[in-house]
C-alpha cells in the first residue's frame, strides 16, 4: 500500500495498515535539509525539496505546498518580500486604508509570481510521482485572507460595524480561491487545505452567518473538482464546531486547544481528525515516549477515521527524534 493508497482508503472508510501521518513542515523543513525559510517560501524548488526528503527521511504520507499566508495577498496587489529565516512579509496590506475594493489586483494563478510558484510546487511533486503520496495543494479562507488584505485588527472592527464591506471583501476572496484551488487540482493537487485562522477569534454567530457560507462554497466547489478538503483553522475552535460539522470536509485538523472527543461528538464518523498534539510541549519538547503515548490516546479516544499530526506546524528545533516518534507507525484498529 502506498502512502497515498493509505491516506485515500481513510478518508474511504477502508481498512489499512496503519495510520497516515500529516505533519506540518515548513520552517523546519527548509532549515532540515541545510536552507533556510525565506527561500522555502519564494522558491518552490526549494520548498518541494523539503518535503521530498522529509517525506523520505521521517515517513509521512502527504506532500505539501504550505508555506506562508500571502500567496493570495500578492496576487490582489500587496508588496510581499523575505528574510532568511523569517520566511514571507507582507510590508503592508492592500487595504489597511481603504474600502475601496477596486484597489485591488485581479490574481491570476497562473502569472501572479507566487501563486504561480505554488502551482509550480504541485507540477513538480506530479512530476517526480504522481502516485505515491498525496499532494496537499492550500488556499487562504475567506476569513483569513480578508484580514490579510485589510489587516486583522480592521477586519475584526468590520465584522461588527461594517458587515455589509466585510461581506463583499470575503466574497471576492473566495472568488479567488475557488481560481486558485482549480489550478492547484488541476496541477495535480488531490487535496486542498483551506486555512481560516483568524476566524477561531469571532464568535459562533458571526462565524456561522458570515464565513461558514463562503466556505461551503469553496468546499462544494473543491469536491466538484475531484480533490478532499482539509480545514485548519488554529487556536480554539470548539464553539465552531457545530457549523465546521456541516461544512463536508474530509479532514479537520484539530489544535491542542480543542477536546479531542469534542471535535469527534461535533463532525461525527465521516470525518478524519488529525492532530491534537501541542506542537511545542508535546512535540518540540517532548520526549519519543510521551510522544507515542500521547498519540496513541488520541487514537483510542476517537477512533476511526483518525490521522496522526500535531495542532499546527512542527516548530523549527524540533528533535529529529521527535519527530520519528511522532510519525513512527502505528497500526490500524477496526473500531
Amino acid at each position: 500500500m502506498t502512502p497515498r493508497e493509505r491516506y485515500l482508503a481513510v478518508l474511504e472508510g477502508k481498512p489499512v495498515d496503519y495510520l497516515p501521518r500529516l505533519p506540518i513542515l515548513m520552517q523546519f523543513a527548509a532549515e532540515w535539509i541545510g536552507s533556510d525559510y525565506g527561500k522555502f517560501t519564494e522558491d518552490h524548488r526549494v520548498l518541494t525539496e523539503a518535503n521530498l526528503r522529509c517525506a523520505g527521511h521521517f515517513g509521512f504520507e502527504q506532500w505539501s505546498t504550505i508555506s506562508d499566508p500571502y500567496r493570495e495577498t500578492e496576487g490582489f496587489g500587496a508588496v510581499v518580500t523575505h528574510e532568511a529565516g523569517k520566511g514571507a512579509v507582507c510590508l503592508k496590506p492592500p487595504l489597511a486604508d481603504s474600502e475601496d475594493l477596486s484597489q485591488l489586483k485581479k490574481p491570476d494563478p497562473e502569472k501572479s509570481r507566487r501563486m504561480r510558484d505554488r502551482v509550480d510546487a504541485i507540477r513538480r511533486y506530479r512530476n517526480h510521482d504522481a502516485e505515491s503520496h498525496s499532494i496537499l495543494g492550500w488556499v487562504e479562507g475567506p476569513a483569513a485572507e480578508a484580514a490579510d488584505l485589510r489587516g486583522v485588527s480592521n477586519f475584526m472592527v468590520d465584522l461588527m460595524d461594517n458587515l455589509e464591506f466585510a461581506a463583499a471583501l470575503m466574497d471576492l476572496c473566495v472568488e479567488n480561491a475557488l481560481r486558485f484551488a482549480g489550478a492547484q487540482i488541476a496541477a495535480g493537487a488531490d487535496t486542498i487545505g483551506i486555512g481560516d485562522a483568524v476566524a477561531s477569534q469571532v464568535s459562533a454567530s458571526i462565524y456561522e452567518t458570515y464565513i461558514l457560507p463562503r466556505e461551503r462554497i469553496l468546499v462544494e466547489a473543491i469536491h466538484a473538482r475531484g480533490a478532499r478538503v482539509r480545514l485548519h483553522i488554529c487556536g480554539n475552535i470548539t464553539h465552531l464546531l457545530p457549523g465546521i460539522a456541516r461544512l463536508g470536509v474530509d479532514i479537520v485538523d484539530v489544535d491542542h486547544l480543542v477536546e479531542l472527543n469534542a471535535a469527534r461528538k461535533a463532525v461525527g464518523k465521516a470525518t478524519a481528525l488529525c492532530g491534537n498534539l501541542d506542537p511545542v510541549s508535546d512535540v518540540k519538547c517532548g520526549s519519543p515516549e510521551s510522544i507515542r503515548l500521547k498519540v496513541e490516546t488520541c487514537y483510542e479516544r476517537v477512533g476511526n477515521p483518525f490521522m496522526v499530526g500535531a495542532g499546527c506546524e512542527i516548530p523549527p528545533g524540533t528533535p529529529e527524534a521527535n519527530l520519528l516518534a511522532l510519525c513512527k507507525p502505528i497500526a490500524w484498529r477496526p473500531d
